[in-house]
């Protein structure tokens, strides 16, 4: 505990963008409507003490994919025909321990190496959509049918994306994928050109119990800060946006509004987990449950940080059908949520 808080201490002393923004909406809260900090701290402590257990597990779950070299699995995922290439790749991206930055360098790694480019496209699709961790805390904060559906799409986003590629290939099209100067991943290919075993039980090694401890405190740092602001800026939601709005714009099952929270999630979407705490203010708001989804989905894929990594890693062409499958792929599962919801 005592590590943990002297790393969230470093954090704000580092100028953590994820802390200031916390502490400058508390401020302007103060400034703006004072008794209204009390009431928000309340609602963010309330809600972190609830998902405290799936918090943890998550913590736990990351840990030990870290601790065991669970990434090292990624090497066997791209080999064979295509089409079973892809199918694999899209389930793998879908329940693999990766966010959506995190993959980059191994996506590098890949494609420098040659491998199909329609798997890559499956699996960096699948990937910042679910992931183990997600799936706990989407459940607990969404519920379990939110979360299943979820992984759903990752994977169906992941195949569509995947098929489609394979047949603009086919077809003669992205001759060339990388853009000019981008070399083989750095050290974070490291697991694609020289995997290793994976250790599942670590604990009788050191220094993987070392990296499960740093991977751990990271992740519950990580998760705790993002959480954290989620929560406060859920609970001025509640406090001050009219529920009539909301429903207005996306609280109707239908065309339009899983339309809008896909064209929404592209800018607003912060991180994976933080759009969880939001998109459950804005149900309970009265948006729409299928416009909930499709804004998870279309802003998982194409948050800022995300599309910018893409953006840099491979040519317009491959970029731009990067963005058409996630959007396009969002709104269709989006709208399927509206018949199994």
């Amino acid at each position: 505990m005592t590590v943990l808080v002297r790393r969230m201490a470093d954090a704000a002393i580092g100028f953590d963008r994820v802390v200031i923004a916390f502490l400058a909406v508390l401020a302007l809260v103060a400034l703006a409507a004072p008794a209204q900090v009390a009431l928000s701290l309340g609602f963010t402590a309330q809600n972190l003490l609830k998902i405290a257990p799936f918090l943890a597990f998550s913590v736990l779950l990351a840990g030990y994919a870290k601790a065991s070299g669970m990434d090292n699995l990624i090497a066997r995922v791209f080999t064979g025909a295509t089409p079973q290439m892809i199918v694999v790749a899209a389930l793998f991206g879908a329940l693999s321990p990766f966010c959506s930055c995190g993959v980059i360098p191994i996506i590098a790694a890949l494609l420098a190496m040659g491998v199909s480019l329609p798997a890559v496209m499956a699996f960096w699709l699948a990937s910042p959509i679910m992931d183990p961790s997600m799936f706990v805390l989407t459940s607990s904060i969404l519920g379990p049918e939110f979360a299943l559906y979820k992984t759903f799409a990752a994977v169906s986003i992941g195949l569509f994306g995947g098929f489609l590629t394979w047949g603009v290939q086919g077809a003669g099209g992205f001759a060339q994928v990388l853009r000019a100067g981008v070399g083989d991943g750095g050290c974070g290919g490291g697991v694609v050109r020289d995997p290793k075993p994976v250790v599942w039980r670590f604990w009788h090694d050191a220094e993987r119990r070392e990296k499960f401890r740093v991977a751990a405190l990271d992740i519950a740092l990580f998760l705790g800060k993002w959480l954290a602001l989620a929560f406060l800026l859920e609970s001025l939601l509640v406090a001050w946006l009219p529920a009539e709005t909301v429903i207005r714009f996306v609280g109707t099952d239908g065309f339009a509004s899983v339309a809008m929270a896909v064209l929404v999630g592209v800018p607003a979407y912060l991180n994976g987990y933080a759009a969880l705490p939001l998109v459950a203010g804005f149900i309970d708001q009265g948006m729409a449950p299928a416009a909930g989804m499709a804004f998870l989905l279309a802003g998982g894929v194409t948050s800022l940080p995300a599309a910018m990594a893409v953006f840099a890693l491979v040519r317009l062409p491959v970029f731009a059908l990067y963005l058409a499958a996630s959007l396009a792929g969002a709104f269709l599962l989006g709208l399927g949520f509206m018949v199994v919801g």
